[in-house]
């Protein structure tokens, strides 16, 4: 529930329509062209506790079917708070996801910090994170 947000239909879990294996399997198919470079989540909010087990489903049919694409994932939860077992968003899928993904962009978006020169992201609180490397790392990574 952003101040400003660009889609506010999707707050609501019943709207829209029924993630269904037809949906990752017509996901899949798109993916399956050599001038798409990877799969793009957002929201609402992917990682909703309720969200993540279909988010993790398709997370890992993608990552098993194409393993050059990249998969970012837009939260507004930081990633410190994603790893903290006090948060609610902290699911038993969560861990997971995180390690399968390659951009995390984290935090929320926040009107009072927007900033149309940034690179995929629209406030300045927003980071861009290297997973892959961040995991490996132990400190945060940002592109």
């Amino acid at each position: 529930h952003c101040e400003n947000c660009f889609q506010p239909e999707t707050w609501d879990f019943s709207h829209g329509k029924e993630f269904t294996q037809e949906t990752i399997d017509e996901i899949l198919s798109m993916l399956d062209k050599s001038y798409i470079n990877g799969l793009t989540i957002l929201g609402g909010e992917p990682l909703e506790p309720e969200n993540q087990p279909a988010v993790l489903e398709l997370i890992q049919k993608v990552r098993g079917a194409f393993e050059d694409k990249d998969i970012w994932v837009f939260t507004g939860f930081t990633l410190e708070e994603l790893r903290e077992d006090s948060c609610r968003a902290k699911a038993e899928q969560t861990e997971e996801i995180l390690s399968l993904i390659d951009v995390l962009v984290d935090g929320r978006y926040v009107d009072a910090l927007r900033d149309l020169t940034l690179k995929f992201r629209g406030s300045q609180n927003q980071r861009l994170i290297d997973t892959k490397k961040t995991l490996s790392e132990g400190r945060v990574v940002q592109l």
